[in-house]
């Protein structure tokens, strides 16, 4: 059968559950429950900081879970863009039960992210993008007549992102590195006036993906382990949009769930080489944490499942790059669509020596 039976009404009770599952085995930990001075200690990050983390680009649809030492900073910029002509309706299928418009939507967001270590402990963050994109979704256009192209250039939004890392992997056990995820998203497109692609939603043009356009808030936790030759991180991602305002009327838009999950194979280490299979979700739910009622598409919600392929390498001791293609592999009341995507990145320690974070 295409179509998988999907229990939307479940999902935010599993995502939910997820989360406090994840804060519980924090927070429960014997080796935390004694201090209230809840970060890793001096010996425990020296201990990572020298075990076999090549450096190299990571995984393009999660930003790094280990965050990088006091006084190291990173550029990165990245190119997505999505290619889309076909959507799927109200109930979750695989590609081939996708329909034939009536949107074809054609975008590229190049996006800019500035990391900071803080402290060993805390990273600050700042990204900011811009969008262009080509839509025909006119009547004539859907009949077969033709019809103009909707098209706009514009400044996209602004992410401040905090991230805490309470928890720092141990190479000789099974302990991963877990880290608390912070993020305000700031609709600078709607005050440069950037209009609004077909659906407000951009699945990977921040990440984690939050709506188009809109003040967002984001909660999320991931983790990251290194088993030579093999990386593993993951996470789970929770925004709550502000409402907001069409025509004077208040629109209140759905809340957002994302999950990432990555596995990382490396094939040289000197040369920072790997292959990544990165898989996804984004979910967008017919609830919001005020309480109040739906009243902007999607109503009954929406959820993109998909995989990326993709190639990591090492340019110099200082600059890295990946590419990939993410492939949309299931959908519900969303556009079927691949986005390819590269990013580079670029280290700068006071030191002198770039440290993998």
């Amino acid at each position: 059968m295409s179509t998988l039976h999907a229990h939307t009404s479940r999902r935010p009770k599993q995502y939910l559950s997820l989360l406090m599952i994840l804060f519980s085995t924090m927070t429960l930990s014997p080796r935390t429950a004694t201090s209230f001075d809840w970060v890793p200690t001096d010996d425990e990050i020296k201990k990572y900081r020298q075990s076999w983390n090549p450096f190299s680009e990571g995984p393009l649809l999660i930003q790094s879970v280990d965050i990088h030492p006091q006084g190291q900073l990173s550029v990165r910029p990245f190119v997505f863009s999505s290619i889309s002509e076909k959507s799927f309706g109200n109930t979750l299928t695989f590609p081939s039960n996708a329909n034939a418009g009536p949107v074809h939507t054609y975008a590229v967001s190049p996006l800019v992210t500035v990391t900071y270590g803080l402290t060993n402990h805390v990273e600050l963050g700042l990204a900011t993008s811009m969008i262009s994109f080509w839509t025909k979704d006119t009547p004539s256009y859907n009949a077969g007549k033709g019809g103009p192209w909707t098209t706009d250039t514009g400044m996209g939004d602004t992410s401040i992102i905090m991230k805490y890392r309470p928890i720092v992997q141990d190479p000789d056990g099974n302990r991963p590195s877990l880290t608390l995820y912070s993020q305000i998203v700031l609709p600078t497109s709607r005050w440069t006036d950037t209009d609004r692609p077909p659906g407000g939603f951009a699945p990977l043009g921040r990440l984690p993906a939050t709506k188009f356009g809109e003040l967002g808030f984001t909660e999320g936790i991931t983790f990251r382990k290194n088993i030579n030759p093999f990386r593993f991180s993951g996470g789970v991602y929770y925004t709550y949009s502000a409402p907001g305002s069409d025509n004077g009327t208040t629109t209140y838009t759905g809340d957002v769930i994302n999950t990432r999950f990555v596995f990382e194979h490396f094939l040289d280490d000197k040369k920072g080489l790997a292959y990544n299979l990165e898989f996804l979700t984004v979910s967008t739910g017919t609830w919001r944490l005020d309480g109040h009622s739906i009243n902007r598409n999607p109503i009954n919600g929406s959820t993109v499942i998909g995989i990326e392929p993709a190639i990591q390498f090492k340019f110099t001791d200082s600059l890295v790059g990946a590419v990939g293609v993410l492939f949309t592999v299931a959908g519900q009341n969303a556009a079927d669509a691949i986005y390819p995507n590269f990013a580079i990145q670029w280290y700068w320690n006071k030191t002198g020596k770039v440290i993998m974070r």
